[in-house]
């Protein structure tokens, strides 16, 4: 197997090993425990021990002593950050009826961090919308359910222990050492709900002082309890589905390179390009100008504008969006649509902090339409859809909303990424419902992360590794990002999605390499746009494999690095009619 054709780099993936206790299975991989199955129920998608820098990166374990004895599991973990580390000493047991882990962990110098500490994950697919029982630090119970379309804040809070259902077990999960809180974090694509320790409205970073010693465990168990109802599952489908509209982003250095050699994107075949103009970077009318260059050069392509706006708090935005249009007059660049984001909303603004400066959106929509008059214009999140399910687009302002999508946020291994995919229609289902029925686009989703709102910086990665919110991933290169794009076009097919944008054109994000060649991802997208517009027919993701239907023609990718062909792909005629 060439790990650099599957994935960009030849550094092999982590390969876990299954601990056994009865009926009960649970994968261990690098440190940390995966797809605890009981009978066969998966029960916890998984349990670790997590460290994360200022920039909210997940800092990566040196681990040894790594001891093994039937369920029983050991290691020491040493997380190193600036000028101190901390060291962890995890104690892992699994029994026919129970899952603990132990942690104590100690700092050496001073160590600055967001979070440290133990991290549950529960499962979305039957468990979304399904009830829970919350158990609280002063004692006391919460009847309640899980969220069914995704909560922007924490669904909830103080949490000593969980109980929810799963087939027909009962699985209680008990948090000691701290105080817990959970996340919905299909916000981000994670195919979870995360528990987690340290209440994001406490002050972050903050600081583990020399020899300060943190002690936390997590304790699971599980026994047989009557079936319940399954929770009904999240979907985001409407009727008639057609394939949207595909488009690249670009920046206008690559406007200039594309214009001057035409042939790649020609090739392509997107019906459309997303112009990037940020005007906190100094972009202005020498950008629009490139951009107005490709479109004299390609003028049958649609080119929409995504204009990162300034929008001081106490600025005139009359004036301000005016200026925007005269620029855009002058160069003679005609967008078929202008997206408006104002640029501080291109940060995240977590649980307890204070919302940045910013003008009202009513405000800002007022005088982009006031500047754009007879343009379709569009609001959402130039980021993602956290952003956007926390602050909230006015109800019928813009003629469409967006946002983007990337799956490297809080997990960078080829199976998180994968497992993104299953929250995809729910992450479409939550946005159709704050957006009614305008029409909605999906932004840049790559695998690498053009720019981190949750730090301030994305993540350097010089040695092309799996890296979470790195803004270039070596999977871009390979296989593996060809078959996780079909898996997404067949995630968001069935949705009412107008148009996506699956790359770039250029750079670590993009379609085509700097020599000029095409990335192996090109060919998906290029098959993929030749069905905008054409009726859906079908789409699954089921069994590590994705399939899109049409009249004409079936996509299908295999997702996993199993069987004969790893994250291969293939175009075919369809299926005869039975």
């Amino acid at each position: 197997m060439d790990l650099t054709l599957l994935y960009g780099t030849d550094k092999p993936p982590h390969r876990g090993e299954v601990l056994r206790a009865g009926d009960a299975a649970v994968t261990l991989e690098a440190g940390r425990l995966r797809h605890l199955r009981v009978g066969g129920v998966e029960a916890i998608r998984g349990l670790s021990f997590l460290v994360r820098d200022r920039d909210w990166g997940t800092v990566a374990p040196a681990i040894t002593e790594l001891a093994m004895a039937g369920g029983r599991v050991s290691y020491a973990a040493r997380y190193d950050m600036g000028g101190g580390s901390l060291v962890a000493r995890i104690a892992l047991s699994l029994t026919p009826d129970s899952l603990t882990a132990e942690v104590v962990a100690t700092a050496h110098g001073t160590v600055e961090t967001n979070r440290a500490g133990f991290t549950v994950l529960h499962p979305i697919q039957g468990v979304a919308g399904a009830p829970v029982r919350v158990g609280h630090s002063d004692g006391s119970t919460e009847e309640t359910r899980f969220p069914a379309l995704i909560a922007p804040w924490q669904p909830f809070t103080d949490i000593a222990s969980l109980t929810h259902q799963a087939g027909g077990l009962r699985i209680a999960c008990r948090f000691e050492g701290d105080v817990f809180e959970m996340e919905d974090q299909r916000q981000w694509g994670d195919a979870s709900f995360k528990t987690y320790n340290r209440p994001l409205a406490l002050p972050w970073p903050y600081a583990i002082r020399d020899g300060e010693t943190l002690r936390q465990a997590v304790r699971i168990s599980w026994t047989p309890a009557p079936a319940a109802d399954a929770a009904p599952p999240i979907r985001a489908e409407v009727a008639g589905a057609r394939f949207p509209q595909t488009a690249l982003v670009l920046t206008a250095a690559d406007a200039r390179r594309a214009a001057a050699r035409p042939e790649a994107l020609r090739r392509i075949g997107p019906q459309r390009l997303l112009c990037h103009l940020d005007i906190a970077a100094g972009h202005g009318l020498s950008e629009l100008r490139g951009f107005a260059a490709l479109q004299a050069a390609l003028p049958d392509l649609a080119y929409d504008l995504e204009l990162i706006a300034a929008c001081p708090p106490d600025g005139d935005l009359a004036a301000e969006f005016a200026g925007y249009a005269a620029d855009l007059a002058a160069s003679g660049f005609r967008p078929a649509s202008i997206m408006t984001c104002p640029s501080v909303d291109r940060q995240s603004t977590p649980p307890g902090s204070d919302w940045p400066p910013c003008p009202p959106l009513e405000s800002v929509h007022a005088a982009a339409r006031a500047a754009f008059p007879g343009t379709t214009l569009g609001g959402g999140m130039a980021s993602f859809f956290p952003e956007l399910n926390r602050k909230r687009p006015p109800a019928d302002a813009w003629d469409f909303v967006t946002h983007g999508l990337c799956p490297i946020v809080h997990a960078a291994d080829d199976l998180s990424v994968v497992e993104t995919l299953e929250a995809v229609p729910h992450i479409l289902a939550s946005a159709r419902a704050i957006i009614g029925g305008r029409d909605y686009r999906l932004g840049p989703s790559t695998l690498a992360m053009r720019q981190n709102p949750y730090g301030s910086r994305t993540i350097p990665n010089p040695g092309r590794d799996r890296v979470c919110m790195a803004d270039d991933d070596p999977r871009q290169d390979g296989a593996f990002a060809a078959a996780w794009t079909l898996g997404l076009a067949a995630s968001i097919a069935p949705a009412g999605v107008t148009v996506w944008t699956p790359a770039a054109l250029y750079g670590p994000r993009g379609l085509v390499r700097a020599d000029g060649a095409l990335r192996p991802v090109a060919a998906v997208v290029q098959a993929l746009a030749a069905q905008a517009g054409q009726p859906l027919r079908g789409a699954a993701l089921a069994d590590g494999r994705a399939e899109l239907a049409f009249d004409g023609v079936t996509l299908t990718a295999r997702l996993t690095p199993d069987g004969p062909e790893p994250f291969g792909w293939q175009s075919r005629p369809p299926s005869p009619k039975s």
